[in-house]
């Protein structure tokens, strides 16, 4: 994740600011530079980028100017044609019940998550469309609660029906209380887990998603030859047997987690949301003076240099008593997945580039 410039005072500002904290200017993202920038107030209640390569003229998303859970802009041509709601937003099938206390900060942390994730996919180049006309599936996503908030902790509701985070068909759906920092640290400590983020959630749901858009039904054999067969056995009798066996006592040597070693798809979808961590993490560091650069389309650099940040960002948070940043070994095995992953991703932002070039 970048910085950017304030263009009134050139102040820093951070990819969840709604204003410059120096001189007040009202700030979002803008999607005709792809950036997040100062905006000028016009006199018919819109805003102009005052980025003096853009000047778009933008409207504020639905969920930036009504609800305050969003920065993101639309441009003045989509708000004639009656959009309403940004580029991330237009994915929500289901928000979080407003009425409820508390929901609507949760909803927010829900989607700066889900900027976070966007933004890393157009960093890397996949695909993310909201149009069935564009993707088979599109994305979307619901947030969902079956348990409601109260003093001490969370209590089912009366409806009863339970809300599993998941994925199915293209949609995702994340319960609400992962957005309490509690009760996620609560379930963290239940399940024997070395991280459970808000932001890793989207993660590894999204490397559901695009097994089934860019995997499903074309390239199986391959992704079958190393991450094992996902027909074999079938989902549910492998999720019977991990939670009366557990993992096998060597799932370090070959999986990112003890989850991964469920099932083939909870490998893949454990082995793609480490990836997106990991070029978070180096376009974060590149961007700050820390390393050199960020993404790179050569793993071998790329795992370098997240290898070297990863020991010293480790003992910088022991040194604080925190988690380690990134508890995970990359064995032989995980670098191999991690490969495919990585062509899978070349291959799909290539092949976007080449789609640009000939609508061009």
């Amino acid at each position: 994740m970048r910085h950017y410039p304030c263009h009134r005072c050139d102040n820093r500002l951070f990819f969840d600011n709604t204003q410059c904290l120096v001189c007040a200017t009202e700030v979002g993202w803008c999607p005709g530079c792809n950036a997040l920038v100062a905006m000028e107030r016009q006199a018919n209640g819109r805003y102009r980028c005052v980025d003096d390569g853009c000047g778009t003229l933008l409207v504020k998303c639905h969920n930036y100017a009504v609800e305050g859970v969003c920065n993101r802009m639309l441009t003045a041509q989509e708000a004639d044609q009656g959009i309403t709601l940004c580029d991330c937003c237009r994915h929500n099938r289901a928000i979080p019940d407003l009425s409820i206390e508390g929901h609507r900060e949760r909803w927010a942390k829900l989607e700066s998550a889900k900027r976070r994730l966007f933004y890393t996919l157009d960093l890397l180049g996949l695909p993310h469309e909201v149009s069935p006309d564009k993707a088979d599936p599109p994305l979307s996503f619901s947030f969902l609660a079956d348990e409601l908030p109260v003093e001490g902790g969370w209590h089912s509701s009366e409806e009863g029906m339970p809300v599993f985070t998941g994925h199915a068909g293209g949609h995702i759906t994340i319960n609400v209380k992962e957005a309490d920092d509690v009760e996620r640290e609560r379930l963290r400590t239940d399940f024997n887990e070395a991280h459970r983020t808000l932001i890793g959630h989207f993660r590894h749901e999204i490397g559901h998603y695009y097994w089934e858009l860019l995997i499903k039904g074309r390239v199986e054999d391959a992704c079958i030859a190393v991450f094992g067969d996902h027909r074999h056995p079938s989902y549910s009798d492998a999720l019977e047997r991990h939670y009366q066996q557990g993992p096998p006592a060597d799932w370090r040597e070959h999986h990112l987690s003890a989850y991964a070693t469920m099932h083939p798809w909870e490998d893949f979808a454990e082995t793609f949301g480490f990836y997106l961590d990991m070029v978070a993490i180096l376009d974060t560091a590149g961007h700050f003076g820390i390393t050199p650069t960020g993404f790179d389309e050569d793993l071998d650099a790329m795992l370098y240099t997240f290898g070297r940040l990863s020991l010293g960002f480790n003992e910088m948070n022991r040194e604080m008593g925190l988690l380690d940043l990134v508890p995970e070994v990359i064995t032989p095995t995980i670098a191999a997945k991690l490969r495919y992953v990585h062509e899978m991703v070349l291959s799909a932002r290539h092949a976007d580039a080449a789609s640009q070039q000939t609508l061009a």
